[in-house]
């Protein structure tokens, strides 16, 4: 997941007032939540192993639908807590459900464990060495998103819930999920495959939690919002087809590469000059380009690949139709041609939290790291697969600050960076917060 820079927010009137209808659908908040005795007994006890198992997990990361060592860790502890789970969901997906000792409502957990093609750069005495193959080529792979952080937590909520499983209302399904990043074009994966594959099935749960650490939150703060959260993400490939000649002779033939940089230019105008922006933001990224292999051939053709992020369904078709007409257009003004995918696969919606949820459940927060310590960041431009978890069920995604204090976060390495370093604060905070969070509910809600 691609993260934008993200500031403190106050909230604004219309939040002030989105989040007073949503309280009042919820029912009247309790002030004075409290961090329950049994969340600090077990995040006490916890804390090491969550670091351990994300150390481990940190040194050893897998790029999406090839989390088979995760995978396989995930469920042999998961097994050691005396749970029975299911393996090979999309292909490397990890779920086991713990059935409390009395009667109650059911939730989901979710975790995400792929990495990324990024070699690491930050020093650590557990950094990743490993590498892959990713689009044809040798790549490093690194943890540089937190999902390594992410699934230690889910482990460490786990082991905490089991060990209260006899008096614990209700039942919890943990959704340990490969492929958050996406999956290779040509393969399924992900949240959708789970959810294709029967993941609810059997265990329609009444509510989905789920968190990320962000680097642009300082460690030791929480950033939830109500409704919109994260922008919906869509892939694009483009092909600008030329003809090949000596680079020498460059009207010999057709050349894509100064075709395709001419559509790279024009397509930032489908934002800045075509798209409004005074309704919602929206953006258009060009994440790789290829063509060409010797200094003096202009090569047949050039690839394209980027990302669409948006918030509003119209905008996002009106961008699909603009990027086709600009590469299409622009492309015949040099002579050449292209095949467009825009987009080339299904893309994530927009991850929308519950508002009557999240209200609900924001004390359950503020319990954790105090009141002042929770706020409302602005709409995010990175997207979440966890967006398909809540078309099915009521969901909250929060964020954990992961950016030690002290040092700016709005200037520290950022989420997909190869020097993306998380302070080891946010993995108690995300324990605390993601625990409190599901004991609150199953006891009937913070509010």
């Amino acid at each position: 997941m691609s993260l934008a820079v993200r500031s403190r927010m106050p909230l604004s009137r219309m939040s002030l007032l989105a989040c007073a209808l949503a309280l009042d659908l919820a029912g009247p908040a309790r002030a004075d939540t409290a961090q329950r005795p049994e969340v600090v007994a077990a995040a006490r006890q916890l804390q090491q192993q969550v670091i351990d198992w994300r150390r481990d997990f940190h040194q050893h990361p897998e790029l999406s639908n090839r989390e088979e060592r995760t995978a396989k860790v995930v469920a042999d502890e998961l097994r050691k807590m005396g749970l029975q789970p299911k393996t090979g969901i999309a292909h490397h997906g990890v779920v086991a459900v713990i059935k409390g000792g009395k009667p109650g409502p059911r939730i989901a957990l979710r975790a995400d464990m792929d990495a990324l093609p990024v070699a690491e750069r930050t020093g650590l005495p557990f950094a990743s060495k490993a590498t892959a193959q990713f689009r044809g080529e040798t790549v490093g792979v690194m943890h540089a998103c937190g999902h390594d952080a992410h699934t230690g937590i889910l482990l460490g909520v786990a082991k905490a819930l089991v060990a209260m499983r006899d008096t614990l209302p209700g039942e919890v399904m943990l959704v340990f999920q490969p492929a958050e990043e996406g999956p290779p074009a040509d393969e399924d994966g992900g949240a959708s495959m789970m959810l294709a594959q029967g993941l609810f099935d059997g265990f329609r749960p009444d509510a989905v939690f789920g968190l990320h650490v962000f680097s642009s939150v300082p460690a030791g703060q929480i950033a939830v919002r109500g409704g919109p959260l994260m922008a919906a993400s869509d892939r694009f490939s483009i092909k600008v087809i030329g003809r090949q000649t000596h680079g020498s002779r460059p009207w010999g033939g057709i050349d894509p590469i100064v075709a395709a940089a001419d559509l790279v230019g024009t397509a930032q105008t489908i934002v800045s000059r075509r798209t409004d922006l005074a309704k919602l933001p929206a953006v258009v990224t060009f994440g790789a380009i290829k063509g060409g292999i010797r200094y003096n051939i202009i090569p047949d053709d050039v690839e394209l690949i980027g990302t669409i992020r948006t918030f509003d369904e119209g905008m996002r078709e009106k961008i699909f139709a603009d990027l086709r007409n600009v590469s299409e257009h622009v492309a015949a003004a040099h002579g050449a041609r292209v095949e467009a995918k825009v987009p080339d696969s299904e893309g994530n919606p927009v991850t929308i939290n519950d508002p009557a949820l999240t209200a609900k459940m924001l004390p359950s927060l503020q319990a954790v790291v105090g009141a002042d310590n929770v706020f409302e960041p602005p709409l995010q431009m990175g997207s979440e697969d966890f967006s398909l978890y809540g078309q099915k069920a009521p969901a909250m995604f929060f964020f954990v600050g992961s950016t030690t204090p002290g040092i700016d976060p709005a200037t520290a390495p950022g989420n997909h960076s190869p020097e993306f370093l998380l302070d080891e604060k946010s993995l108690d905070v995300g324990l605390r917060a993601l625990l409190q969070v599901s004991l609150d509910y199953l006891h009937g809600g913070a509010g």
